[in-house]
């Protein structure tokens, strides 16, 4: 298992140096972009990760960071090209870009809370010990200028908790998140309390208070989706979420509720906390949820837009009272036991299938 520690710089007397060598990255990436470009209009040639290690091979010296940092901006720059099918990648700068210095296990040192990298000794609060073997990490920059080292390290996974109780959740607007046993995660709309001060803020043209509301909002999310989702990790043994896409509803009208949300951050930290403590997790698609009743599962539920007002309604077929979130996230989790029932057939068939190769 793949587990990550996050750790604040001592920024006296490093931040100067830190933001020199992310300088150098930065430069490092233009020159791969630069020269991926030309290529493309002189030969028609996609460069590929080792002819851009062989273009950049011997310039570590003069630029004052490692030969396998700049491998690795290589690495990540071919990767991103790769993704974005894009014949070039933005630019980065200092004022358009945070800071990032990325390294190997094999060219950085860890005593204590002291961090050597390239002959250079950076501080920082060790607030936990690291586990595991450190295979690679990097020196990241946040919107107000601080700087933390992250170690990305190799851990044993941990053992399967025995739990059968399970939960479906349903992920919405209004209501960060309802259960399948009644219960509903509420959190105040904190884009709108900020608001006014953002307003003025903005209109004053005070770009540094900006950034410091615009940081104040993203921590308190980030802080109550935490503590959240580690109640819900530490009460069940498996837990089921709707597919609700959040990138593709930013789209519309709703957009300015759905980032106030926060769905994204809400089920990736779901994700990798089962993941650390053996928790069953799984996105299962939610089409029909909502309008299919979790009793008797005969679709007879509110449906369309005009519909969204509609809170609670009645199966017209068993006559059951359904709360709206509460029958999505019945269903939900209904999704999710057939899901791993349908996955345990699958598995079966294909050992049966190797079984018989083997005879054969």
């Amino acid at each position: 298992m793949i587990k990550t520690f996050k750790f604040r710089i001592k920024d006296s007397g490093h931040k100067a140096r830190l933001i020199k060598m992310a300088s150098a990255v930065n430069f490092v990436w233009n020159c791969c972009n630069e020269i991926a470009i030309r290529s493309l209009e002189y030969n028609g040639k996609w460069l590929s990760y080792y002819d851009l290690n062989a273009l950049t091979k011997g310039c570590s010296n003069s630029l004052g960071i490692m030969a396998q940092t700049i491998n690795l901006v290589n690495l990540e720059y071919h990767n991103k090209r790769k993704q974005s099918k894009k014949r070039k990648l933005s630019w980065r700068s200092k004022n358009r870009s945070l800071g990032w210095i990325p390294f190997r296990d094999q060219i950085i040192y860890v005593e204590g809370d002291i961090v050597i990298y390239n002959n250079h000794k950076f501080h920082f609060w060790k607030s936990r010990e690291i586990e595991g073997k450190i295979k690679i990490g990097s020196f990241n920059q946040d919107s107000k200028g601080n700087w933390f080292v992250n170690f990305v390290c190799e851990v044993p996974d941990p053992p399967k908790i025995k739990d059968n109780r399970a939960v479906g959740i349903d992920l919405g607007l209004k209501t960060l998140a309802t259960l399948s046993d009644g219960n509903k995660i509420n959190r105040e709309n904190i884009t709108q309390k900020y608001a006014s001060k953002l307003a003025m803020a903005q209109r004053a043209n005070k770009k540094k208070q900006v950034r410091d509301i615009h940081t104040k909002i993203k921590n308190v999310r980030k802080d109550f989706n935490h503590k959240e989702t580690t109640k819900l990790i530490n009460s069940y043994g498996s837990i089921f979420v709707g597919d609700v896409s959040s990138s593709k509803l930013k789209r519309t009208r709703m957009a300015k509720s759905v980032s106030n949300a926060g769905w994204f951050d809400f089920k990736s930290m779901l994700a990798y906390k089962a993941i650390m403590l053996g928790v069953e997790y799984k996105e299962v698609k939610e089409q029909f949820s909502t309008v299919t009743c979790s009793t008797c599962f005969e679709r007879s539920g509110p449906s369309g837009l005009s519909a969204l007002g509609v809170r609670e309604w009645i199966c017209s077929k068993c006559g059951t009272v359904h709360d709206r979130d509460v029958n999505a996230a019945k269903n939900i989790l209904r999704f999710g036991h057939e899901s791993l029932i349908k996955g345990i057939h699958v598995e079966d068939a294909n050992q049966a299938k190797k079984r018989n190769k083997t005879r054969l």
